[in-house]
């Protein structure tokens, strides 16, 4: 050691046979070291002498007793912990205090491990399973049932409705025509295959038809517009002798009075009235 280093660099003193702390290559007795230099300890507020261990965490410190749980007081030296406003905890208690709580199994989601999120809720990654299978979820597509989750082939294999038409699988929407699921692109006319959701149709044999195609293929004729009779939303014809008329469209065939409700004869092809047909 040569002449200037067997002096403390700030109170001159001499450190022969004494001990002595190096900073930045100069030396200091250890009283001077610990008033200049040590850090004070976030728990006692003491300073942390050169000769005690110094344990820093996020430009805090503290002494190797002072390191502790804020809540249970156990030493976290070389065990895992977790901070929380400034207070250091062990795990347990930072556990107990503010981790979630499972969804599935109600048990505490520990710091560190990987937690699911859906819906607002959380899972264990090993609890968060398709309910069926029990194979992992993670972030693949699912389907939530009675508040159960399921992958997407086990919930189409055992809840998914299957189009009457096509056969595949109906995942969201669809048509209900006797009691039979369609999706709403299969679910068309028996005709003109015009799509049919959300439009008037006729039911013949089972099949659905849109009234153009009804009309065209099935409806009766009005004798005297000749136009197709429906009878949709309630309309009224009248029958006689295999010939049809819509309500509005059965007149005397002389003066036009409507006989819908009254007597009335008949002249070749003509209806009448009474006072017409006995003209």
């Amino acid at each position: 050691m040569t002449s200037n280093q067997t002096d403390c660099h700030y109170c001159l003193q001499s450190l022969r046979g004494r001990k002595y702390a190096l900073r930045e290559e100069n030396a200091y007795c250890v009283t001077c070291y610990d008033s200049l230099f040590a850090n004070p300890c976030e728990e006692c507020k003491q300073p942390i002498e050169c000769d005690s261990k110094d344990l820093a965490y996020k430009g805090r410190h503290w002494h190797e007793r002072c390191f502790k749980c804020s809540k249970c007081s156990r030493s976290l030296v070389e065990k895992p912990f977790a901070a929380k406003d400034e207070l250091l905890l062990c795990t347990e208690c930072y556990s107990d205090e503010y981790s979630s709580k499972c969804f599935h199994c109600q048990k505490t989601i520990m710091p560190g491990s990987r937690k699911m999120e859906f819906k607002g809720s959380s899972w264990h990654e090993s609890c968060f399973v398709c309910q069926y299978c029990r194979q992992p979820l993670g972030t693949k597509p699912l389907i939530t049932k009675d508040n159960e989750n399921y992958c997407v082939p086990c919930f189409e294999k055992h809840f998914a409705h299957h189009c009457y038409s096509c056969k595949k699988v109906i995942t969201s929407g669809g048509v209900t025509y006797h009691d039979q699921p369609w999706h709403k692109e299969c679910f068309v006319c028996a005709g003109c295959k015009t799509q049919l959701s959300g439009q008037r149709f006729i039911s013949k044999d089972e099949y659905p038809y849109c009234v153009d195609c009804f009309s065209k293929l099935y409806a009766k004729k009005c004798s005297a517009c000749k136009k197709p009779i429906t009878a949709l939303g309630g309309a009224k014809f009248i029958s006689f002798e295999e010939r049809q008329w819509h309500g509005e469209c059965f007149n005397c065939a002389k003066c036009s009075v409507s006989l819908v409700g009254q007597g009335f004869l008949t002249q070749q092809d003509d209806v009448l009235c009474h006072e017409c047909g006995s003209a």
